[in-house]
């Protein structure tokens, strides 16, 4: 049975150029609520390289420990996201690359892309120096940063190497297998937080999110915690609080504002919510972040 993922209901990413879809960041886990970046997923590849520290990370309810000088690649349409269980720092560069620009709207490059990039490839691949080609894809990743911001943004040299780097992987990239029962219930898990990622701003109950995975209430709630460890109520609330503090981070918008775009009752609630999070409040947040970002570049938040 083939995946059919509502590719409209992924997360939303701010690629650094127009029309160009790619994403390329440095980002800290001290800037994410609780040093953990909300669980999301989106048709893009993903690529992690720890710089300093080290951090855990969730793939489709499977958790692995990346220490510096190692990375992580994260295949499409999974559920992923990074963590600090301890509530240490870590300095990290994300690429996020989307199909469209390896060849995807080519029929050959879609039957490529579909057959080593698709629900029956594996979710994964843990990057080391150990290994020659791993450590070749981690100094392509450093690369590609050094390209986006070394000053050329040359869109020729970053399509060359990004083709580079998912080739690597697409070398190396194993099959999976999955038995029908966990598909169904991945799909469904799939669309309810592709259902949350697209309708954060507004009012959401649980019957929303279980009618967007065609399951009942307590089936949503099975479902939720035992592949994300969350109940629907809560990952709702630690996305609208990610998606704030990439608001406070990134764009001039007023606190009233950001309650209201990220779907809070109102600014009183959303700042005794944030302050109950973070330890914070949201003005707190913004000028601390703000400080921070100035002494470590182009640090934010990677979780668009």
């Amino acid at each position: 049975m083939a995946l059919e993922v509502f590719s409209d209901m992924s997360e939303r990413l701010n690629y650094n150029l127009p029309g160009f879809p790619l994403y390329v960041r440095k980002g800290e886990l001290c800037n994410f609520d609780r040093y953990a970046a909300a669980c999301h997923w989106h048709p893009d590849l993903e690529f992690i390289f720890v710089l300093d520290g080290n951090m855990d990370y969730f793939v489709n309810n499977q958790i692995l420990h990346i220490d510096t000088g190692e990375g992580i690649f994260i295949n499409s349409k999974r559920l992923h996201y990074g963590y600090s269980k301890d509530k240490t720092d870590c300095t990290f560069l994300c690429i996020v690359v989307h199909p469209s620009l390896l060849g995807e709207e080519t029929h050959t490059g879609k039957e490529y892309i579909e057959s080593k990039f698709g629900s029956s490839t594996e979710d994964f691949i843990l990057l080391t120096e150990k290994s020659g080609w791993h450590k070749e894809a981690l100094e392509t990743i450093s690369r590609i940063y050094g390209e986006m911001y070394g000053g050329t943004q040359n869109p020729m040299r970053l399509i060359s190497q990004i083709t580079s780097l998912c080739a690597c992987i697409g070398d190396n990239v194993k099959p999976a297998s999955m038995n029908q029962a966990d598909e169904r219930s991945w799909l469904a898990v799939w669309n309810m937080t592709g259902f949350i990622q697209k309708n954060y701003s507004q009012k959401i109950t649980i019957d929303d999110i279980a009618a967007a995975g065609f399951v009942c209430r307590s089936k949503c709630c099975k479902l939720f915690n035992e592949y994300i460890g969350q109940t629907p109520n809560i990952y709702l609330t630690r996305y609208r609080i990610q998606k704030s503090c990439e608001m406070l981070i990134e764009t001039n918008m007023s606190v009233i504002e950001i309650s209201l775009t990220c779907g809070f009752q109102s600014p009183s609630y959303f700042t005794h919510i944030f302050q109950k999070e973070t330890g914070l409040t949201p003005r707190e947040y913004r000028k601390q972040s703000k400080s921070r970002k100035k002494l470590s570049g182009n640090s934010v938040p990677y979780a668009k």
